[in-house]
């Protein structure tokens, strides 16, 4: 069920900084997930898209830069999960080397697919290969319907997504427990002050897996909701309507202090194509990048010479931090609470 709008006159005059709506600096807990983006080159260009990705990106990770993360990924075994994005990560200089590192490390490979890359030409065979290295799909499909799919993503992209997802789910994504297939909801973006925040993700993984099973028989693992935050194409849309600096005011409105304990960025470590290292990847999309105790730029370089991932103490924060904790809060793993 969607959670009730709230009225304008009820924004604040002002946006409170968020590092003073916490009862405590927020701290780096011990890394256990690296997520690396490899680039901004994508076969789509969504609106929503915090990346500001398209295909007309050119920006990629460099074979030094691929194979410092590689490095990075052998020398901690602390890490857990290593999160591929882009861009179409899959389009992207590194994606095949660092993915199979992580594998032969033990550590889980998460791939952020737009699905629609299986049916670029040279990327046919991503699907299998996925399933041969047992790396888990995230998939963003921002809708069940059809119409609202194509609105953010463009004309086709839905049909093309149901058709990616049977051939996953052929593959056993979906059934193998091994082989894990979980999507993403993002709500439209606002076009007038009637916000609202990001639906129950239980009840709305079930209207998901009904109408897919019913219309389409695909089935897949988990529903992550994910609130869009004021960044990139999401920003520029909001600018557009004048919903900015309103729309932040909602999203403070609905500050929920028990989701604080559990965002994304308390730990893990984002890596950007060029080696800089940052706190999270809505920080990486915004140039804040992560800082260490003595408050210099935290790099891939700087983090191998000093033979720990654990350097920063404070997590860098803006105003829009309020959407990963507003309402149930928002994290790339869904909601926090």
């Amino acid at each position: 069920m969607l959670q009730p709008s709230a009225a304008p006159e009820l924004f604040a005059a002002h946006i409170t900084p968020f590092n003073e709506r916490l009862e405590s600096p927020l701290v780096k807990q011990p890394i256990t997930i690296l997520q690396v983006n490899l680039g901004k080159r994508c076969n789509l260009a969504c609106s929503h898209c915090h990346v500001d990705a398209s295909p007309h990106r050119t920006e990629e990770m460099s074979d030094r830069i691929a194979n410092k993360v590689i490095e990075l990924i052998q020398t901690f075994p602390q890490l857990k999960t290593v999160d591929l994005t882009g861009g179409a990560p899959e389009l992207l200089n590194g994606f095949k080397p660092i993915l199979e590192t992580a594998v032969n490390t033990g550590k889980q490979a998460i791939v952020r697919s737009n699905l629609t890359i299986y049916f670029v030409p040279g990327y046919e065979d991503i699907p299998e290969y996925c399933a041969k290295h047992r790396a888990r799909i995230v998939a963003s499909l921002p809708c069940y319907l059809a119409d609202n799919v194509d609105k953010m993503r463009g004309q086709g992209v839905f049909d093309a997504s149901m058709r990616a997802l049977q051939w996953l789910n052929r593959l056993g994504y979906g059934s193998d427990p091994q082989l894990q297939l979980d999507l993403v909801y993002n709500p439209q973006i606002p076009t007038s002050t009637n916000f609202r925040l990001t639906p129950d993700s239980v009840a709305l993984e079930r209207d998901y897996k009904m109408f897919f099973k019913e219309h389409f028989d695909v089935y897949f693992n988990n529903l992550l909701t994910i609130t869009n935050l004021p960044i990139g194409r999401t920003k520029f849309q909001l600018e557009q309507h004048q919903l900015t600096l309103p729309y932040l005011q909602f999203l403070e409105s609905h500050y929920n202090p028990r989701t604080v304990a559990k965002v994304m960025c308390r730990d893990q470590l984002s890596i950007d194509y060029l080696g800089n290292v940052y706190d999270c990847d809505f920080n990486q999309m915004t140039n804040l990048p992560a800082l260490t105790k003595n408050g210099e730029i935290l790099t891939i370089d700087r983090l191998l010479a000093a033979g720990t991932l654990d350097l920063i103490d404070e997590i860098q924060t803006k105003t829009y931090c309020y959407g990963c904790t507003a309402g149930a809060g928002s994290s790339c793993g869904g909601a926090l609470v």
